[in-house]
């Protein structure tokens, strides 16, 4: 009985050792996130995000700047070979921390936007997912911005919907 209440009161020690630790490991987080210099990481970094930062401050990755259809811009890294999607990505997660941050959980539709939306550079709209954005000559410190994006006809998406005339005959009866 004496070794299970000592093994036991191991186990507990150690949890409370292992929250112990979590909680050193927070606040120092937290220290190192209201540090100036780290101002552009976001409140909770992915391991890509402080990743990606090294990069800029390396010259492997690019800082890009994104005007918004309201006249507001913000900045988002990426990669150096980055794509389109690339950047479409990175674009989400940033206005997604940004809302969150001011509004609280909210819901966009992605899909919408990029159906009515493209990136455009230099008035040459981002279409093709798959371009490097190096090959439209975007590179560190350029800016983007969002830019009306109207589909073809044929790129399937209907035509206009014809008015169903149900009671067309009706009149004519009386």
């Amino acid at each position: 009985m004496e070794i299970e209440s000592i093994s036991k009161g191991d186990e507990d020690i150690g949890y409370n050792s292992s929250n112990v630790k979590k909680a050193k490991l927070q606040s120092t987080l937290a220290a190192l996130l209201d540090d100036p210099i780290l101002t552009d990481l976001p409140k909770k970094p992915t391991l890509s995000d402080v990743d990606t930062l090294i990069s800029v401050e390396l010259g492997s990755a690019m800082r890009i700047s994104v005007l918004k259809l309201d006249g507001t811009f913000f900045d988002v890294a990426v990669m150096n070979s980055a794509t389109v999607k690339d950047l479409k990505l990175a674009i989400k997660r940033k206005v997604i921390e940004m809302e969150q941050s001011k509004m609280g959980h909210r819901h966009i539709s992605w899909k919408h936007v990029w159906a009515n939306f493209a990136i455009s550079y230099h008035n040459q709209k981002l279409l093709d997912d798959n371009s490097a954005l190096h090959g439209f000559g975007i590179c560190t410190n350029s800016q983007v911005n969002f830019a009306p994006y109207i589909m073809s006809k044929g790129f399937g998406k209907h035509s206009r919907r014809r008015k169903h005339r149900f009671f067309h005959g009706l009149n004519n009866l009386g």
